[in-house]
């Protein structure tokens, strides 16, 4: 009682409690903790049986306010958790009061007038101590704190292992010991949960103390049965080692066989609700299976499950299963400016809004990332999915208010409706879905595509092409040919353009407007361009050596996104001027406006550095892009190539001459170079060297050949004569 009123006076004290009611918990405590050596003192060595059955019950008092106080503090997970815990803690009990009765009282109990006057709180102490420990290591409770609490709560579980000890052999008349002697631990573990309860009202450590043990729904579920079956299992065999008289029908004999009874009962109420745990847990695990764990939408399995059902039934139905695939445009840059959780947030948002706007029309779900799916059982017509999917599409345009404020979004939507002669599974409307969905991305994004078989078709078709562009390297199916750039005013060739070319081994030539953005899709673009870059700079050097061309001939390569954004770039970049022995002064990098916009920072890092080594960097097809003359001043640019969409329309359209001029203007302003692309005619070439434009290349100079016929193509060149933009124009 007194450390029960201690404690609820401690926990009434908060951080902000008065120096006065601490002074009375602190002194209340004091004189708690004195009963200790005044025990010793003054306590005889034998106490009447009233007496001690009062310190007993103070003694079972401890054990019970330490279970509660540790049942309170642990952090339960769920309602459940506390019925199988504190179910566990009764079938702990029964055991040990079972080993305690077969064991010890049972040779003194032979009758029932000793069993109605014995003390049961001396058993009751033991049994409570058990179930402690027991609940102790099953949680695994520790406590991180290093200093005083730790010692005291040592020294509390040590006496009183030690008095429970004494108080088993005393009862077991294994050894007598005096009544002063057992009950000492106790009284001295009262003194210390004394202790405790002050130094709880201590702002200091009353949350160190009192701080809460989380656990997991599941958590130690093996660490219990193991400790468990430790408990009963002994009880059991004790039972059978001290019992040998089954047949007798005394008192004693029936008191264990109704606990075994007892025993056996909770035994196997504990086994039923381990099997429906174990059922119920599979549930859930099936459940977990089916379920997106972000937006509790419906996965990739659950979605074809369903979608097999709907193709099943659609015969008798009369409808039409669509499926829609909806990707979020440009989501990996939410990710990366906003962070993942605010991604999260986002899906979460996006997977209500969905599940809202299709009701019971189908089943939403989720893929993966960025990517959901709708499965509607309802349609009759394809016009009505394509109704549907604009309505998707004009949702998700709406802002979504998230935790750090409003964002917008687009979606690129691909429709898959169930055709009876050309779907074959569920598998395959969904691969159509997806198949369209590239498409609408392809399209310029927040857009709605419908799956036709020429989309497929042209899906093998690229999936082929991408397949054997893996192997094309290895395979020396891509070589690299040159168109050379000529000085408008004097006619002679200044540098080459390399420009990539791919031949499979049956003879198929493939343009690089196909190949070329599925190997920066798929970022074999890396390897490929740092192959091209070497092999460019090998015959820039061999035609140098051989007096093909002028030793300050220069060699200008294309340079993707991915390349420029591959941290190993420049390193790509030095080995290839060192291994051809070049001057990075000679070395052309072509680089599109887009590249600069979609990641500036990262750009005009690596374009620094490359300009940095002497490299000089063209912006390539000018005008065609977003570029802005805050760009051209930010970033390390050294020539503008004038896009071949003006030229081809110089001669005879005076705005387009009127742009040429403002772009050679400008670029000679900012002390820029200026090259002419896709010139074709002589027109063109005179336009151009009106409009003092330096540099140009085209067909009318030179189709693009290849390494081993450049010197003939500069011979021809040269044989020209008179440079033809001199000449006079008909």
């Amino acid at each position: 009682m007194l450390c029960s009123t201690v404690f609820m006076m401690s926990e009434t004290v908060d951080n902000r409690g008065s120096i006065v009611s601490r002074s009375i918990i602190g002194l209340f405590g004091i004189g708690c903790l004195a009963t200790t050596p005044a025990y010793i003192v003054f306590a005889p060595s034998e106490i009447n049986e009233m007496v001690q059955f009062l310190l007993t019950a103070i003694f079972f008092g401890i054990h019970f306010l330490l279970l509660i106080t540790v049942l309170r503090n642990v952090h339960w997970a769920n309602k459940s958790q506390i019925v199988e815990y504190i179910s566990d803690a009764i079938l702990v009990a029964i055991a040990t009061w079972f080993s305690l009765w077969s064991a010890v009282l049972c040779k003194n109990l032979t009758i029932f007038e000793n069993f109605v006057n014995f003390n049961f709180f001396l058993p009751l102490i033991i049994i409570f101590f058990v179930v402690l420990v027991w609940l102790i290591f099953a949680i695994k409770m520790s406590i991180s704190h290093r200093g005083i609490i730790i010692l005291i709560v040592a020294a509390l579980m040590t006496s009183l292992l030690i008095g429970n000890s004494l108080l088993v052999l005393d009862l077991s008349d294994a050894y007598k010991f005096s009544t002063k002697t057992v009950d000492f631990p106790f009284v001295f573990s009262l003194s210390l949960l004394v202790l405790m309860s002050i130094i709880s009202a201590m702002t200091k450590y009353r949350k160190l103390l009192f701080s809460k043990i989380v656990m997991h729904p599941r958590s130690g579920h093996y660490n219990r049965m193991v400790l468990l079956t430790a408990t009963i299992v002994p009880s059991l065999f004790i039972y059978l080692m001290t019992t040998p008289d089954q047949t007798s029908n005394s008192f004693s004999v029936q008191v264990s066989r109704v606990s075994l009874i007892a025993l056996f009962t909770a035994i196997t109420i504990r086994i039923i609700f381990a099997f429906r745990s174990v059922s119920a847990n599979q549930q859930v695990l099936i459940n977990a299976s089916k379920l997106d764990e972000l937006t509790n939408l419906a996965n990739r399995s659950l979605i074809l499950e369903q979608l097999s059902v709907a193709i099943e039934v659609s015969s008798a139905t009369g409808c039409l299963p669509t499926v829609l695939i909806i990707d979020i445009d440009r989501f990996k840059n939410i990710n990366e400016s906003h962070g993942h959780i605010i991604g999260d947030e986002l899906l979460i948002a996006i997977a209500r809004r969905i599940s809202a706007s299709i009701a019971d029309r189908g089943l939403v779900g989720r893929l993966f990332g960025d990517e959901f799916v709708v499965l509607d059982v309802k349609t009759k017509t394809a016009i009505e999915s394509v109704v549907l999917a604009d309505q998707i599409l004009a949702l998700l345009l709406a802002p979504f208010t998230l935790s750090h404020g409003d964002v917008f979004i687009s979606a690129s939507i691909g429709v898959a409706t169930y055709r009876p002669a050309q779907t074959r599974s569920s598998a395959d409307l969904l691969s159509n879905a997806d198949t369209a969905k590239y498409w609408a991305k392809d399209a310029g994004r927040n857009c709605v595509a419908i799956f036709d078989e020429l989309m497929h078709q042209r899906a093998k078709q690229r999936l082929a092409t991408e397949t054997a562009l893996y192997r094309a390297l290895e395979r020396r199916e891509l070589r690299l040919v040159h168109q050379p750039i000529i000085d408008i005013d004097l006619g002679d060739v200044t540098g080459f353009e390399a420009l990539m070319r791919w031949t499979t081994q049956d003879g198929t030539v493939i343009p690089p407007t196909e190949f070329i953005p599925i190997a920066e899709d798929t970022g074999i673009i890396i390897p490929i361009g740092g192959w091209a870059l070497l092999e460019a700079l090998i015959h820039l050097r061999n035609w140098i050596n051989e007096g093909i061309c002028a030793p300050d001939a220069t060699m200008s390569v294309n340079v993707s996104s991915r390349q420029l954004h591959d941290p190993n770039f420049i390193a790509v970049v030095n080995e290839a001027l060192t291994r051809s022995n070049m001057p990075a002064e000679q070395l052309w990098l072509e680089v599109t406006e887009s590249m600069m916009i979609t990641q500036p920072d990262q750009a005009l890092k690596t374009l620094r550095e490359l300009s940095s080594l002497g490299v000089r960097i063209a912006i390539d097809d000018f005008g065609t892009g977003y570029s802005s003359l805050s760009f051209l001043q930010r970033f390390p640019i050294h020539r503008l190539k004038i896009d071949k969409s003006f030229v081809s329309s110089l001669a005879i359209d005076n705005s387009a001459r009127t742009l040429v001029k403002t772009i050679i203007v400008m670029a000679q302003s900012l002390g820029l170079d200026v090259v002419a692309e896709g010139v074709e005619t002589v027109q063109q070439l005179h336009a151009l060297g009106d409009l003092q434009c330096s540099q140009a290349q085209g067909y009318l100079i030179s189709h693009p050949v290849e390494p081993h016929d450049m010197a003939q193509t500069l011979i021809d060149l040269s044989k020209i004569g008179k440079w033809p933009r001199l000449r006079p124009v008909n």
